[in-house]
């Protein structure tokens, strides 16, 4: 073989080992934006739930005032859920609120004219929904993870994510209670 056709067969080999570097890594950027993105969607609902709690909270006190440590327990876990920064915490947080929303749920069984009230029903059709979403995003937020994680792990993949530090992510784990949206149905 002449020279010049081992340094062409070299120069190819060279760059199909750089175009297979470029793709794994750009395979891993685009699956932790996935997994980001997916995460950013809970955050947003879970956001969008401690939003809406706030009247809920308000319209239940001007009907059971003598519920004040139902009350006081839905407000402290609201404030958890927002200082909350990790996965981990906002999946603790998150628990802890839907506890508290389940109490509270429980609280408003026993005021027949609070469950009546538009501004009640309109409060809880919104929670309602917005349990609903928060399921979904965490549905989608944990097939993203795997994906990622699926995508560090295998070959030749791993030695790119190895070299450029990208490790695996938490999934968004719930208790077993709060993977019930609470009941918010007052008919």
């Amino acid at each position: 073989m002449k020279k010049s056709s081992i340094v062409g067969l070299v120069v190819i080999a060279i760059i199909i080992i750089i175009a297979i570097i470029v793709s794994s890594y750009n395979g891993i950027v685009a699956k932790a934006e996935e997994v980001d993105n997916k995460f950013s969607i809970i955050d947003t609902q879970l956001q969008r739930r401690a939003d809406l709690i706030p009247n809920l909270v308000n319209t239940v006190k001007g009907y059971a005032k003598q519920e004040q440590e139902v009350i006081n327990s839905v407000t402290e876990a609201r404030a958890k859920l927002a200082g909350a920064t990790t996965v981990a915490d906002k999946a603790k947080a998150d628990d802890e609120l839907t506890s508290a929303l389940n109490r509270l749920m429980v609280v408003v069984e026993n005021y027949p004219d609070l469950k009546s009230s538009q501004n009640f029903i309109q409060l809880s059709d919104e929670l309602a929904g917005t349990e609903n979403r928060i399921a979904t995003a965490r549905r989608d937020y944990n097939e993203a993870v795997k994906e990622y994680n699926l995508k560090i792990k295998k070959f030749p993949t791993n030695l790119m994510a190895g070299m450029f530090g990208y490790e695996q992510r938490e999934y968004f784990e719930a208790s077993e209670q709060s993977k019930e949206a609470p009941n918010v149905n007052f008919d």
